[in-house]
C-alpha cells in the first residue's frame, strides 16, 4: 500500500517503528497497531474537530470508553487527517449494556464542566451542527440547542404546525421544566444510540464512538437510546442504581420525553419526515 507522504509522516510520529499496509480508514502497522485514519477537505475540518475535542474529554472521564484519538489537523498538502485507534466492533450485548451504563454513570457522567453548559467548539450530531457556545444554565442551552433546530425546520418553509409547537416548548415548556432544577453540567456523549455503542471484539468491553459532545443534563444523554432501542433495560437499571434521577424525580418521565423530542426534531431536519412533538 502506498500511503500520501504527507499522512506516513503524521503515522511515523505515532508510530516510528511501523511500516504500514491496509487501506482507508483501516491502517495496519508492523507494530501490531491498528490506526483508524480519515482524510478529507476543509469541509471535514470543522466536523472532525468536534469529533476530536470529544473523543479527548471522554478519554479523560472514562479511559477506554471510546477509541483513543492519535492525531488530527491539517497535512501539508492542505488536506485534513483524523487518526484514532481502531477497534473492531460489534453489537452491544446485554452484558456489556450492563457495563456501559455503570461506566456512563460513574465515570462519563462525573466529569463537570467548568465553564457552564455547552461546548468549547461546534460538535456535530450526525449531519446537525450544534454551535454550542457557554450558557450560564442548562434550560437556556437546552431551549437555545432546540430552538436552532425549529430555526432549520422553519427555513424549509414547510413545517408550519410543527415550527409553531416547537417555539412555545423553547420559549416556555423548557424554562418551566427545566429552569427549576439544581443540574451540574456534565460531559455527554451526545448521540448516544445504538448505532454508536459496542463491543470491542478484542476485550469484550464497551465502546462508544462518533460521539457530539456537550456539558450538559446526564439524563438527556439516554434520550435517542430509549427512541431506537438496542438496549436491554438492565441497562437503564444499572444506569440509575448508580447515578439517581434528578430532582424533582417524579418529572422524569416528562423530562425524558422532552429530550426524545429533540431527537424526534433533528430526524425532521435530517431525513425530512414529520416529528411527532411532544405534549406536556
Amino acid at each position: 500500500m502506498s500511503l500520501n507522504h504527507h499522512l506516513k509522516e503524521q503515522l511515523d510520529k505515532i508510530d516510528p517503528t511501523g511500516e504500514y499496509s491496509g487501506s482507508l480508514p483501516k491502517i495496519i502497522s508492523t507494530s501490531n497497531q491498528v490506526y483508524y485514519v480519515k482524510v478529507g477537505s476543509s469541509h471535514n475540518e470543522e466536523q472532525w474537530a468536534g469529533e476530536a475535542e470529544s473523543l479527548k474529554d471522554i478519554e479523560r472521564a472514562a479511559p477506554g470508553l471510546a477509541p483513543r484519538l492519535y492525531s488530527f489537523g491539517r497535512l501539508d498538502d492542505g488536506k485534513r487527517y483524523f487518526i484514532s485507534e481502531y477497534k473492531d466492533i460489534g453489537h452491544l450485548n446485554s452484558s456489556a449494556a450492563v457495563v456501559l451504563a455503570k461506566r456512563l454513570a460513574t465515570e462519563l457522567h462525573q466529569l463537570k464542566g467548568t465553564n457552564g453548559f455547552g461546548y468549547q467548539v461546534p460538535t456535530y450530531c450526525g449531519p446537525t451542527r450544534f454551535a454550542n457556545g457557554w450558557f450560564e444554565s442548562w434550560d437556556k442551552c437546552y431551549a437555545a440547542m432546540y430552538g436552532s433546530l425549529i430555526e432549520r425546520l422553519r427555513g424549509t418553509g414547510r413545517y408550519g404546525r410543527l415550527c409553531s409547537k416547537g417555539d412555545t416548548i423553547a420559549r416556555s415548556i423548557i424554562p418551566k421544566l427545566l429552569g427549576k432544577m439544581v443540574i451540574q453540567p456534565v460531559l455527554l456523549h451526545g448521540d448516544l444510540w445504538s448505532g454508536n455503542a459496542g463491543v470491542d471484539q478484542a476485550t469484550g468491553e464497551p465502546v462508544i464512538f462518533d460521539p457530539a459532545s456537550f456539558y450538559g443534563h446526564n439524563e438527556s444523554d439516554l434520550a435517542i437510546a430509549r427512541i431506537f432501542g438496542g438496549f436491554p433495560q438492565s441497562f437503564y437499571e444499572t444506569y440509575f442504581k448508580n447515578h439517581p434521577k434528578s430532582e424533582p424525580q417524579e418529572e422524569y418521565t416528562v423530562r425524558a420525553e422532552l429530550y426524545e423530542s429533540f431527537h424526534y426534531l433533528n430526524h425532521t431536519v435530517i431525513f425530512g419526515v414529520s416529528a411527532q412533538l411532544w405534549t406536556p
